[in-house]
């Protein structure tokens, strides 16, 4: 298998996100697992799971344990990381590469709790330091 750098991977899906959050959240998980947790409710099929999960192995988003019989499946990027590249792509695309008027537009459109609020101005706080 051909080890490339996270940002060489295809960029998910919406379906594979979702995918991706079972296992982030989970750590690892079955086609099982992924079913019951994304698509048992609303009737969707293991075998759409399982295709799915096949298509994401071949693009190298998960990595798949086939020692036991149910085969577990990881993702091999983090959340964070998956966060941060689709994060650039929007600032780039969206807002003319400015993360000020993304950051501008979100706090403006969307309400934040307090506790949002306190991090983001903790984190304001941090990079006005580190700038001096």
């Amino acid at each position: 298998m051909t080890i490339r750098r996270a940002s060489e991977l295809p960029k998910p899906t919406e379906a594979e996100l979702a995918i991706l959050g079972v296992l982030w959240e989970r750590g690892s998980g079955t086609v099982r697992d992924v079913h019951e947790a994304l698509y048992a409710n609303d009737g969707g099929g293991y075998t759409t799971a399982l295709k799915l999960m096949q298509v994401m192995h071949a693009k190298g988003l998960v990595e798949r344990d086939d020692s036991q019989r149910a085969h577990v499946f990881r993702a091999v990027v983090s959340k964070e990381r998956t966060q941060k590249r689709f994060l650039s792509d929007i600032v780039d695309r969206v807002f003319d590469g400015s993360a000020s008027q993304l950051v501008l537009h979100a706090l403006g459109s969307q309400s934040a709790s307090r506790e949002e609020l306190k991090e983001i101005r903790q984190l304001l706080n941090r990079l006005d330091r580190e700038s001096k």
